[in-house]
This record gives C-alpha cells, sequence and structure tokens, in this order.
C-alpha cells in the first residue's frame, strides 16, 4: 500500500499529465520505463510507485518543477 505522500504525488504527476495530454505511453517512452510501468504508479492499490530520479525525469517531460509533485506542508 502507498502512503498518503506517496498517492499526493502520483495524484499530482497524473493530473498534470491528463492536463497536458500526454499518454501514460508516451510518458513511459519519454523517461525510460517499461510501457505498463505508469499505469502500475497510477493504481492506487499497486505498491509501484516513482522514485527522486523518475519524478526529475517526468518534470522535464511535464514541464514543470520537481516540486510543483509535493504538498506545501508536510500531510498528516
Amino acid at each position: 500500500m502507498k502512503t498518503k505522500i506517496e498517492q499526493y504525488v502520483i495524484d499530482r504527476v497524473k493530473a498534470r499529465r491528463m492536463e497536458l495530454h500526454i499518454s501514460q505511453v508516451v510518458l513511459a517512452d519519454s523517461i525510460d520505463v517499461s510501457k505498463g510501468f505508469i499505469g502500475n504508479v497510477e493504481v492506487p492499490t499497486n505498491d509501484y510507485k516513482y522514485n527522486i530520479n523518475h519524478l526529475n525525469e517526468i518534470a522535464k517531460v511535464l514541464k514543470c518543477s520537481i516540486k510543483d509533485f509535493f504538498p506545501d506542508e508536510p500531510l498528516e
């Protein structure tokens, strides 16, 4: 199971990806992970998650700051 912060980050990445109309496959290809990886990460019940290197590469593809994926304040 993912932690609250992990799910928050995943949700932020997904929202930005969808806002830019970038498919899971395109994002996966862009950050050099398997085509199913993004889908697995986005399923809340899977244990797949992004690491800090993934997030750095994703920020480049989604043309934003890596900070945009994190909350302003710690989560409870």
